[in-house]
């Protein structure tokens, strides 16, 4: 019987190597991105041996035999990726290997310790001599895992377990709670180690560029992602949850997060981690209908077949899918054929009376927001396709229609941001950088400087494509290192303690983490929870010290 994989694959690629029998795809090289929305198992060479189910770190691989009903589909979705494209042989070259280094000879630093930190943390760690210091803003590692996944998606969360040979290892400094740019400068960094990766993600949402996007109710729905996750930033927040129809512009997974959460009843949300306030404030919300607005024809939907097809199994909840053009051509691939079908499926099911309700509408584009004070509808015009295939929008007057709403949430994508020190090309939202290491206005490499993750190659991919990505970049810095390209005079381990001391920085290390992540799971079981967050600095920070404190009388008394 073979093994299928399922909806919550990262392709993180875990699984490709320890396959006996090369049977699954798609497989690049460092820095390759395939273009899929997850990886499959070719179920005729699939032997049934159970080794990808083992190392997969977020659990999305199953025995066929295993299968829960809601995921019974992806039999069909592995088989038909191979319909498509024949089981080949792999010929990438094996990963080169770096020999072990004298102690004190490499000292990387690593800004961000979300996804793509961590696994340039992993890669570096795995050759003997390597030190690496990760720094953090926030009291609390792991990124967008933990203030972007939805909080549903238990099982995407766990690929941080992964990391934690890393978070222990010797040669491993963990500095969270300590704001690069804020706390120490570009210029500390460089002068303390001799390599300096930048992996701080790209967490600035495009603007609409339309007539009252600012009025209130209007907002970036990475903001509502925030907030519902307890991300300390947006604590604060909040959301006017006492309409009956939001609007989600864009129709990537992130919108398709929201949405869902919008919806979701609140007996199932407190099953969750989502944060104490959005449970509350979402149990008493009104909203009954979403709208998940794209500009382009459902064949382009940016979502993925696995978020989409999830929604079917939402009970209490109808999928609308409001579009006449929902059939697949023979140039559409195996993903946009999936969309198709799936939408079809949709589209033939007859809604249920008092249900609440998803619904897709494509082909249309923001227009204007209206309202006096905040919010009160949304004006769209209709799109077409010209005659060469361009996107072509209607007529602001004659094509337009009102859609009203109180609250409208903007998902149209990611830029980064400016850090001193640093290049920054404001069109792509990126810093400059030839294939991970950062280029200068003449277009030459700033020695010893490089990024990974969405500040290297802009948002695309999901949270596994930032193994290869890292992978990318380390590959780069161990070709500078033996060009002798970072081998210069920098000052100690201790001169860089001590700096942070004289500047009064509150760092938090990996015990002070593992404090903060016991405490969460302790007042999450007398909930029946994974957790209950923390979700202001302050909090996090007396937790992690009461621990330390704790200890440190333990000590005393033995």
């Amino acid at each position: 019987m073979t093994h299928v994989i399922t909806q919550n694959c990262c392709k993180d690629a875990s699984c490709v190597p320890v396959c006996p029998v090369d049977c699954i795809r798609p497989v690049g090289a460092a820095g390759d991105f395939t273009g899929t929305e997850m990886l499959y198992i070719d179920p005729m060479a699939c032997i049934d041996c159970g080794a990808c189910l083992d190392e997969c770190p977020v659990d999305a691989i199953y025995a066929a035999e295993d299968l829960p009903s809601e995921l019974q589909r992806f039999r069909e979705i592995n088989a038909s990726y191979f319909e498509r494209h024949p089981l080949e042989a792999n010929y990438q070259p094996a990963p080169a290997e770096h020999k072990s280094l004298e102690p004190g000879s490499l000292r990387v630093a690593i800004v961000g310790a979300g996804p793509a930190g961590c696994y340039t943390a992993t890669e570096l760690l795995r050759f003997g001599g390597v030190e690496v210091n990760l720094f953090e803003r926030l009291p609390t590692p792991f990124g967008l895992i933990r203030a972007g996944v939805a909080p549903d998606h238990q099982q995407t969360k766990s690929v941080v377990d992964m990391f934690e040979e890393a978070f222990v290892n010797e040669r491993f400094g963990c500095y969270l709670n300590v704001h690069v740019g804020r706390d120490v400068t570009h210029d500390d960094l460089l002068a303390h180690h001799h390599a300096v990766v930048y992996a701080f993600g790209a967490s600035r949402s495009r603007d609409l560029a339309i007539p009252g996007e600012d009025l209130p109710g209007s907002y970036a729905a990475a903001d509502f992602v925030g907030w519902y996750n307890g991300h300390p930033d947006h604590t604060q927040d909040s959301f006017d949850l006492s309409g009956r129809r939001a609007v989600v512009i864009g129709n990537g997974n992130v919108a398709l997060d929201v949405a869902r959460v919008l919806l979701m009843a609140p007996a199932e949300l407190a099953r969750t981690d989502i944060a104490e306030h959005a449970l509350k404030a979402l149990s008493a919300s009104n909203i009954r209908e979403v709208v998940v607005l794209g500009r382009r024809a459902p064949r382009d939907a940016a979502f993925s077949v696995g978020e989409f097809l999830a929604l079917r199994h939402l009970p209490g909840i109808d999928v609308i899918v409001d579009s006449a053009d929902l059939s697949s051509t023979a140039t559409d691939d195996v993903e946009v054929r999936l969309k198709l079908e799936i939408a079809r499926e949709y589209r033939a099911r007859a809604p249920v009376p008092d249900n609440k309700r998803v619904v897709f509408r494509f082909m249309a584009s923001p227009a204007e927001i209206i309202g006096v004070d905040r919010v009160e509808a949304l004006r769209i015009v209709h799109n077409r396709f010209g005659r060469r295939g361009t996107l072509v929008s209607g007529d602001s007057g004659r094509d337009s229609e009102l859609i009203e709403t109180s609250l409208i949430l903007r998902s149209i994508g990611y830029r980064g941001s400016v850090i001193d020190g640093l290049p920054f090309d404001a069109a792509a939202g990126t810093v400059p950088n030839d294939h991970g290491r950062v280029v200068g206005g003449d277009g030459r490499p700033i020695p010893g400087v490089y990024v990974t993750g969405w500040i290297k190659r802009g948002p695309r991919g999901v949270i596994g494509t930032n193994r290869t990505c890292a992978e990318e970049t380390a590959s780069k810095l161990w070709e500078d290192l033996d060009e002798a390209l970072l081998t210069r005079d920098v000052k100690e381990q201790v001169a860089f303690e001590e700096l942070l001391r004289q500047r009064g920085v509150e760092r938090l290390g990996w015990d002070g983490w593992r404090a903060i992540d016991a405490a969460e799971r302790q007042r999450g079981r007398a909930a029946s929870r994974p957790r209950i967050k923390f979700v202001n600095v302050a909090e996090m920070i007396a937790a992690a010290e009461s621990v330390e404190a704790s200890r440190n009388v333990s000590l005393q008394e033995g």
